[in-house]
């Protein structure tokens, strides 16, 4: 159990790294002259580097354990770009540095999931994954208004130095605390697993999903929402900070509610398509009206940040369907696809708003929610041709 809770921790951090740039916005505007494009693309590499990793973490789960795939790689990465961070003279720094916390934070929830998968009932999976992030996500509400206090009282460089130092104190306690479970030799050796798991047609619908479902809240919450409330409310960072931590409270109650959801309705599928699907009118509201307010502004943040964490079910749901010797592939197949989907719409809303005439106008925040909420659609309509997997489901067993 200790073990798990140092992974907990390192999974609060993971959050706060991939949504604190919002915050952040007004100083490293200020301080470095990043602008909308360089904290796009910092905000993307964050989540590709993530991403790119899986696979990597995906082999090492299965060969080596949680333990060393774990500690090892948040140690030195994420815990070295903290410092890099901490040191940038230059947006193209803050780029670099937000890859390597990208790579560093890769392995952390997978390592959580996968001693999940292996040593307690799969029908527990969704509640105690929902429960995980629901507690990762305290790292979204630390990167909002604490954040902004912190910034303002010791500078950000400071700050982010001090999150280098408690990154490596994690790494260390995951390497003392944490055991592996006892697995099988695995088999399909290497990236062939992933090659195996591709062939499974029953994994295509719910993959596109998890590529597309998480991109709106991650990118609004872990970037967009600053630029946002900057340009169209000139906001500063500490009222930044007071919307985004209601939005990032959200996602923590959101995360929580979804756990129980998929036994209360004993469906995987209908909880997460449904959920999702007030995400999209969420969307369409700010498409509609760009500049509704402040108070309806954050109310449709809130609602974006609560029903767009649907993560933890749609997980199951995959899971559901993994045989017992990939587990540890298939839950980073599944975790790649949300993470890259994610970091790739930071890059595609990034070159929309760069290519608007006026990139501080509605009209640009009209065409990057459009964006989101086109997308969620195609990933919806998609989701629709998925088998559903009720809580118990097994490999072979679905309707």
């Amino acid at each position: 159990m200790s073990g798990l809770i140092a992974l907990a921790v390192a999974y609060v951090l993971s959050q706060f790294y991939r949504s604190f740039l919002a915050v952040l916005t007004p100083q490293l505007t200020i301080e470095l002259g990043a602008d909308k494009a360089d904290l796009s693309l910092a905000s993307g590499v964050w989540f590709i580097s993530f991403a790119i990793m899986q696979f990597a973490v995906g082999v090492g789960l299965d060969r080596f354990g949680p333990r060393r795939t774990a500690a090892l790689i948040f140690g030195v990465a994420a815990a070295g770009g903290a410092f890099v961070f901490a040191t940038a003279q230059s947006p193209t720094a803050v780029v670099i540095a937000m890859a390597l916390i990208g790579a560093g934070c890769s392995p952390v929830l997978m390592a959580s999931l996968f001693i999940f998968a292996q040593r307690f009932d799969a029908r527990q999976f969704a509640v105690m994954t929902s429960s995980l992030v629901a507690f990762g996500n305290l790292g979204n509400v630390v990167g909002t208004s604490p954040l902004a206090a912190a910034a303002e009282a010791y500078g950000w460089r400071v700050v982010m130095a001090g999150l280098g130092g408690l990154s490596l104190l994690v790494a260390a306690a995951i390497l003392i605390l944490v055991r592996d479970p006892k697995v099988d030799a695995p088999s399909g050796a290497g990236l062939s697993g992933y090659i195996t798991l591709m062939k499974s047609p029953v994994l295509w619908a719910i993959m596109i999903m998890t590529l597309l479902c998480y991109a709106p809240v991650a990118g609004i919450r872990g970037l967009w929402a600053g630029p946002y409330l900057t340009d169209l409310y000139t906001a500063d960072s500490l009222l930044i900070g007071k919307v985004t931590l209601w939005m990032a409270m959200a996602m923590v109650a959101g995360s929580l509610a979804y756990g129980p959801l998929d036994k209360v309705f004993n469906t995987r599928k209908w909880v997460v398509f449904f959920g999702n699907f007030f995400v999209l009118l969420a969307l369409l509201m700010f498409v509609f009206q760009p500049v509704p307010g402040i108070t309806t502004a954050t109310i449709l943040f809130i609602i974006i940040g609560l029903c767009g964490t649907s993560y933890g079910v749609v997980m199951a749901h995959g899971r559901s369907f993994l045989p017992p010797h990939l587990v540890g592939r298939g839950v980073t197949l599944i975790n790649f696809c949300s993470i890259f989907g994610a970091g790739l719409m930071q890059f595609v809303t990034g070159s929309l708003v760069a290519a608007q005439p006026d990139s501080s106008s509605s009209l640009t925040y009209q065409v990057l929610f459009g964006s989101y909420a086109v997308l969620l659609t195609i990933a919806l309509l998609i989701y629709l041709t998925s088998k559903d997997a009720p809580p118990g489901t097994v490999a072979g067993q679905t309707r």
